[in-house]
């Protein structure tokens, strides 16, 4: 069986937070590199569904970029995700997928819920 799928950044601190309290528990997770390879809409919304989340609830608000172009705006969930895969910087960080289910890494132990 898959040790699950970290979408990981190697420049955020939390993200390697989390990628080494996954080892230390014996698990390898895939590396996804999302900043680099971007989801799909169709990846975005997949995951949304396995975190159990809205599409805005995903978005990273301290992020520059929402600051500039984003906050106070009200998008529909389709224009979230549109958003969220044409600027994946905007994505919330890291998240750990495993079969049907994902959470977001923050607070690091979040990932242990699914080993």
């Amino acid at each position: 069986m898959s040790d699950g799928i970290l979408f990981h950044k190697k420049t955020c601190s939390t993200s390697r937070q989390a990628l080494a309290l996954l080892k230390e528990n014996g698990v390898e997770p895939e590396i996804r590199l999302y900043t680099e390879e971007p989801p799909t809409q169709k990846e975005l919304n997949e995951l949304i569904k396995k975190l159990g989340i809205k599409a805005e609830e995903l978005v990273r608000k301290k992020e520059k970029l929402y600051k500039d172009e984003y906050e106070g705006k009200k998008l529909t969930q389709r224009e979230w995700v549109r958003v969220l895969s044409k600027n994946p910087v905007l994505i919330e960080r890291p998240i750990y997928i495993k079969g049907r289910k994902a959470v977001i890494g923050r607070p690091v132990e979040n990932v242990l819920e699914l080993i």
